[in-house]
């Protein structure tokens, strides 16, 4: 599966455009963080993505065919789409709603099967809210029906999952089940796109990020795209990207320190040659051939591999030095990391006798 925007342009009024030749594309399996400053677009962008806005120029490609001549039926049969939750009017039971999900499985005049109500009530009971089964949707909180609205997209089985900022009205803990859902969704090679305000999830989540700002787009691999320099441009505050390190592994964090001018053009860092070490640490076995493939893209730069399993503790450590550009290496970091059950710390070389920065 390929969803693609070529060119996509779009102006509510025909005279101010919304945002100029947005191109980008994710394949299955792919996960695509959106940012951006409030105002800059990004729940427009997503329903022209879906075909629910008309692009002005441009078009969304789904398999190459463009998604306004796909049958209705069919397309949202084969993507989803979780828009921003408010709280529901709806008096339909939590239940009821997820069903709704099933509609393009289901005959117009036909009634859902028994499959397909279990079905939703696994959608629930994995999200961990099937204690709102039976309530209405009226009588549910806004966090709690955005969680509703999530089941009722996965429902369908979709080959693409769109969610708009799906993190925003949940604690921590619903925050962390919606996070860990789409990264398994990726994982089982459904490709997921969805807006956010929090750089930190797409940095500790994402393999692809687009930072939409000032009606133009910067897009690419998120440890590439999502950079300091980046986030000041498009948010107008200095930040600064720190890594938290854990017993398992090292996590990324944003913190913002201050305002600022925001002058900064957006795009990839310059190129910097540097020696690294990468140390990888797995439990499952089948996760070696994702591995194998990803550390297989920078053979060009790998002068050193070893690996070993530890059968003692049924675990497998790959150690990898690499000698070439640091962007690269920080990407292949950060591909690796978001691998689930991975844990991953990179070690660079000094330079000049003194740490690097």
């Amino acid at each position: 599966m390929n969803l693609s925007v070529e060119h996509g342009t779009f102006s509510y009024n025909h005279k101010h455009n919304v945002f100029t030749d947005i191109n980008f594309s994710v394949n299955s399996g792919d996960f695509l963080a959106i940012l951006g400053p409030n105002g800059a677009g990004k729940t427009t962008l997503l329903r022209c993505i879906t075909g629910m806005l008309k692009w002005t120029s441009g078009a969304s490609l789904l398999d190459g065919e463009n998604i306004r001549s796909i049958p209705e039926k069919r397309l949202w049969s084969r993507l989803s789409y979780v828009p921003q939750a408010k709280s529901s009017p709806s008096s339909y039971t939590a239940l009821e709603a997820v069903l709704l999900g099933r509609s393009s499985r289901i005959g117009v005049f036909a009634q859902p099967t028994r499959e397909d109500i279990e079905r939703a009530e696994h959608t629930l009971e994995t999200l961990g809210v099937i204690k709102l089964r039976d309530k209405r949707c009226s009588e549910i909180s806004g966090g709690e029906y955005q969680m509703v609205l999530i089941a009722r997209a996965l429902v369908s089985d979709p080959e693409v999952l769109i969610l708009d900022e799906p993190e925003s009205n949940l604690d921590f803990r619903n925050q962390l089940i919606v996070l860990d859902t789409m990264s398994r969704l990726a994982q089982s090679g459904i490709a997921c796109i969805f807006n956010t305000h929090y750089p930190e999830h797409a940095l500790q989540r994402s393999d692809k990020a687009l930072i939409l700002a000032d009606g133009h787009a910067v897009f690419g691999p998120t440890a590439r795209i999502l950079t300091e320099e980046n986030i000041e441009r498009a948010f107008g505050v200095k930040a600064v990207i720190g890594e938290i390190e854990t017993r398992e592994s090292v996590v990324q964090n944003v913190i913002p320190l201050h305002l600022s001018s925001g002058e900064h053009a957006a795009g990839e860092a310059n190129p910097h040659d540097t020696l690294a070490s990468i140390t990888i640490i797995f439990n499952d076995f089948d996760t070696s051939t994702k591995i194998n493939e990803l550390l297989h893209e920078y053979n060009d730069i790998i002068v050193g591999r070893m690996g070993m399993p530890y059968r003692k503790r049924g675990m497998f450590i790959i150690h990898t030095t690499f000698d070439g550009d640091e962007a690269r290496i920080a990407e292949l970091t950060h591909r690796l990391a978001i691998l689930p059950d991975v844990s991953v710390k990179t070690l660079y070389g000094k330079e000049n006798g003194k740490e690097k920065e």
